[in-house]
C-alpha cells in the first residue's frame, strides 16, 4: 500500500481518527485543566484520566456512533409527525450511543488479535492492550444492557428488542462472519440499517410501510458503501483474512457490477417515497440528483475499477445518506 493510500484509507469512518479523538477528549476534559490542583489531582492524575477518556472514546468509535445515532434520531423525528417529544428524543439518542458504542466495543474484543495485523486499526485500544479485554467486556456489556433498558422503560420493548437484535447481528453475527463468507456484508447491512428503524419504533411502537422505505434506504446503501470501503482498503483486509468484496477475486469486474446494482436499486426505492405521497415531487426530484450522482459514481468505478473511483464512491457514500435523510425529513415536514 502506497503512503497516499495509506493517508486516504484513515478517512473510512471505522479508523481510529486519533486527532478527532483527542480534540473530543479535550473537550470534554476541559473543566478538569481549569481545576486547581491540589494533593489528589495533580498534572500525573489528569494525563491518566485523558488517556484513560481517548481510549474509551476510541473503543466505542466515536465518530461512527455518533453517525449511526443521527440515523436514529432522523427516523424518530419523522415518526413523530410534528409531534416532538424532545425527552423521548433524548432518551432515544443516549440509549442509540449506549447500544451502538457496546456493539463497537465488543466488535474490537471480537477482531482484537486481527486489529493487530492491520494498518488502519493496529493501535486500537484492545488491541494494543491499552484497554484490557475484560475490561472492555464489561464496559460494553453494561452499556449495551443500560440502552436496552432504557429503550424499554421509557419508551417502548419494540425499540428495544430491535436494539439489542441489531447488536447481537452485528457483533456476533457480522464480526465473525467477515472471515469467512462474503454474505456477512448482508449481516452488517441489516444491522446497520436497524437506526432508523429503532427510532421510528421508539416513536409511535410500530412498523408501517414509511418505517420500511427508511430502512430500506439505509439496507441498500449499505451495500455500496460496504463495498467501496473494502476496496479502497482490501490490501489491509486481506492481512486479517476478510472477504467482504462479493468476488471471490475481489476488485475485478464482478465486484464493480454488484457495486452498481446495488447502487442502483436506491432509484426505485427513493421514487417510493414520491409515489406513495410521503414528499413532493420537488423533494423528489432533489433526492434523485443527489442518488443519480451517486449511481454514477458507482458506473464509473464500473467502468475502470480504479482505488481512486472506489475512494471516490467511498466518500460520495459518506455524504449521500445523511443529506438524503436530511431532505426526505424536510419533505415530509412539508408535505403533511
Amino acid at each position: 500500500m502506497s503512503f497516499s493510500d495509506v493517508n486516504m484509507t484513515k478517512v473510512c469512518y471505522e479508523h481510529d481518527s486519533c486527532h478527532f479523538i483527542r480534540v473530543i477528549s479535550h473537550v470534554i476534559l476541559f473543566k478538569i485543566s481549569i481545576i486547581p490542583l491540589n494533593n489528589t489531582l495533580n498534572i500525573e492524575n489528569y494525563n491518566i484520566i485523558k488517556c484513560k477518556a481517548i481510549n474509551y472514546i476510541a473503543l466505542i468509535k466515536l465518530r461512527l456512533t455518533l453517525m449511526v445515532v443521527f440515523s436514529a434520531g432522523i427516523g424518530f423525528v419523522i415518526a413523530s409527525n410534528n409531534l416532538l417529544a424532545w425527552g423521548d428524543l433524548i432518551i432515544l439518542l443516549i440509549s442509540g450511543f449506549l447500544i451502538t458504542g457496546s456493539a463497537n466495543g465488543i466488535n474490537q474484543v471480537i477482531e482484537r488479535k486481527l486489529d493487530a495485523l492491520m494498518l488502519r486499526t493496529k493501535n486500537r485500544p484492545v488491541a494494543t492492550n491499552r484497554i484490557k479485554p475484560i475490561e472492555a467486556i464489561i464496559i460494553t456489556t453494561i452499556m449495551g444492557i443500560l440502552g436496552a433498558i432504557l429503550l424499554g422503560l421509557f419508551l417502548n420493548t419494540l425499540s428495544a428488542f430491535i436494539g439489542m437484535l441489531s447488536l447481537i447481528v452485528y457483533a456476533f453475527v457480522y464480526t465473525p462472519l467477515k472471515q469467512k463468507t462474503r454474505f456477512s456484508v448482508l449481516a452488517g447491512a441489516l444491522s446497520g440499517a436497524a437506526p432508523p428503524l429503532i427510532g421510528y419504533t421508539a416513536a409511535i411502537g410500530s412498523i408501517d410501510e414509511l418505517c420500511l422505505l427508511l430502512f430500506s434506504l439505509q439496507f441498500v446503501w449499505q451495500l455500496p458503501h460496504f463495498w467501496a470501503v473494502a476496496w479502497v482498503l482490501d490490501k489491509d483486509y486481506k492481512k486479517a483474512g476478510f472477504r467482504l468484496l462479493p468476488s471471490k477475486k475481489g476488485k475485478d469486474s464482478q465486484s464493480a457490477m454488484c457495486v452498481f446494482i446495488a447502487t442502483s436499486l436506491l432509484i426505485p426505492i427513493c421514487l417510493f417515497f414520491v409515489f406513495s405521497g410521503f414528499i413532493n415531487l420537488t423533494f423528489g426530484a432533489l433526492i434523485m440528483l443527489f442518488t443519480i450522482h451517486f449511481l454514477y459514481q458507482a458506473f464509473i468505478l464500473l467502468k475502470t475499477k480504479n482505488i481512486n473511483d472506489a475512494r471516490r464512491l467511498m466518500f460520495g457514500s459518506f455524504y449521500y445518506l445523511p443529506v438524503v435523510q436530511i431532505l426526505i425529513l424536510t419533505g415530509i415536514i412539508l408535505t403533511t
